[in-house]
């Protein structure tokens, strides 16, 4: 069962089509130049595909969860995860909160531009003494009059060198620690904010992830979003929907390493005939095709209750947890079963296995998830 309309059907053959045609071939090119061109997601904005859950007065087609989790397992499902977090993190992670909790002045000015691909968005949270622990952040916010005085540091921000405006947590009360933390909008062009440097990572090339400063940055009040002093909460309540998101694209890529895996066993020639002539591949293989189902009903599950309003913290929390560790087994799996070619960067099972690993990280580390469920199961004190 899947909680997917004919509607939904045709939207995911009409993006797949499109990520053939206009990502795939670009894939490795994008990894070299650790850069995703603006013009494709403008092309992109343009087919509505940043809007798929944001309604029409704001140019999305109207709030459809379902129809954006549509377009983040196929982002998954081409093995092409550096492009997948650059959309990903703004339509699902930046663009989101300001939507849901922005005033009419901050969607006319970020959300309309924002579908239309013509601004990208980037969410700045993690600094270098906080990563899990978002109450630890550091960044202060000073009101002065009309404005806030923005200072600190943050670090692991993925589109911070690509991005136009960042949705950046700072304590405007510091000593109330996570009851003290407050969310603001800032402009690459403001005064005293800076991209300190562009990251070197493992994998997701191209993808930037990037260090950056605010020193002495004046935010004028009505860039806050949300109330002060909240936005912790706010943060809290779009996580299900970040973690989501990253099941569904890390789903999308555990089944193309999948299909990778299978694809190669019946070509590759040993012993006289193809790999898939022996029991221990066939098994490894329906092994993987197992995990990868299991990994599917349970983040469908958490999608259906997601997208009908019910509460899904535990079931959001179990589907990141378990997405997210499957595809990078299978990945794994798969690299072991293409043999030496697996390790080579021109097969693309190397992408997947590089780029996977990062998911149990980001977005709520596994051992977090796993903290979350054991609290709703009510075995932490």
């Amino acid at each position: 069962m899947h909680p997917f309309t004919r509607e939904h059907e045709e939207l995911r053959n009409a993006i797949r089509q499109f990520l053939q045609k206009e990502i795939v071939p670009h894939v490795e090119e994008w990894e070299q130049s650790r850069r995703v061109p603006r013009e494709i997601l403008h092309k992109m904005g343009n087919l509505g595909y940043f809007g798929l859950n944001i309604a029409e007065e704001y140019g999305g087609g109207g709030d459809n969860p379902l129809a954006e989790a549509v377009l983040h397992e196929e982002l998954g499902r081409i093995n092409a995860s550096g492009f997948a977090n650059t959309v990903g993190v703004h339509v699902g992670i930046a663009m989101r909160p300001v939507y849901r909790f922005g005033t009419e002045e901050q969607k006319q000015k970020y959300v309309i531009p924002g579908v239309a691909g013509e601004k990208i968005g980037a969410l700045a949270i993690t600094e270098p003494g906080a990563g899990s622990d978002v109450a630890a952040v550091r960044t202060k916010a000073v009101r002065d009059a009309d404005h806030y005085v923005l200072s600190g540091n943050k670090i692991f921000i993925t589109n911070g060198v690509y991005a136009d405006f960042y949705v950046v947590a700072a304590k405007t009360a510091p000593e109330a620690g996570h009851r003290g933390m407050s969310l603001f909008l800032v402009d690459r062009d403001t005064p005293g904010f800076y991209v300190q440097r562009q990251l070197d990572k493992v994998g997701n090339h191209a993808s930037d992830t990037a260090e950056l400063f605010f020193e002495d940055c004046r935010i004028p009040a009505g860039q806050r979003l949300g109330e002060e002093n909240r936005g912790f909460y706010l943060v809290m309540q779009n996580f299900q929907w970040e973690r989501l998101m990253i099941a569904l694209q890390t789903l999308g890529t555990a089944q193309a390493s999948l299909d990778l895996a299978v694809d190669y066993a019946k070509t590759r020639q040993q012993f006289g005939g193809p790999l898939t002539q022996f029991q221990v591949i066939r098994h490894r293989l329906v092994d993987m095709a197992v995990e990868v189902e299991k990994a599917r009903r349970l983040t469908y599950h958490a999608l259906d209750l997601y997208a009908r309003g019910i509460d899904a913290v535990t079931e959001t929390s179990m589907a990141k947890l378990t997405a997210t560790e499957t595809a990078c087994l299978v990945a794994d799996m798969a690299l072991q079963i293409h043999g030496g070619y697996g390790y080579m960067n021109e097969y693309p099972i190397q992408r997947a296995w590089r780029d996977m690993r990062v998911t149990r990280i980001y977005g709520g580390t596994s051992e977090i998830m796993k903290e979350i469920i054991a609290k709703r199961m009510g075995l932490v004190p």
